[in-house]
């Protein structure tokens, strides 16, 4: 009923619609979780749903996740252009990357298998090599400084 209202409002502040539209769902996300914050005496339910969906806009907008999102470009609208501007192709098997990590060090590649790889946080890599986690942040540190060195 009231999900259209609230999509105008949102889509005027947050013009990516993909954006706007998962705005639109945290929107009927919080009205859910704090309904029986909302208090009829202080107006009506409409104004307060909409001042709900205004201010998810607007700290959307703020958020350090969006601007870094227009510093990016989409890969898929430039993959042909630096194709066509450096005459390459990518192969990764050309690149030597798989070689490069295994001539580290055994404890630099654990590290790396398992944040680079497997997708651990450096919290759940620490816990998984019973390692400090500043020791494997240094390691992950050493690890690319090394592939650095021996890329180049």
């Amino acid at each position: 009923m009231y999900s259209s209202s609230l999509y105008g409002v949102i889509s005027r502040i947050i013009t990516h619609t993909e954006l706007a539209e998962d705005v639109l769902q945290e929107t009927f996300v919080k009205i859910w979780q704090s309904a029986t914050h909302y208090d009829n005496t202080k107006g009506r339910l409409f104004t307060w749903m909409m001042n709900i969906a205004r201010n998810l806009s607007i700290d959307k907008l703020r958020s350090k996740d969006f601007k870094n999102s227009l510093k990016n470009q989409d890969i898929e609208n430039n993959v042909s252009f630096v194709d066509e501007q450096n005459k390459v192709t990518f192969n990764p098997d050309v690149l030597g990357v798989k070689q490069l990590v295994e001539n580290l060090k055994p404890d630099l590649q654990a590290v790396l298998d398992l944040v680079y790889y497997k997708g651990f946080t450096h919290v759940e890599a620490a816990e998984k090599l019973d390692l400090p986690l500043g020791t494997v942040k240094t390691r992950i540190r050493l690890a690319i400084i090394e592939l650095r060195r021996n890329f180049n």
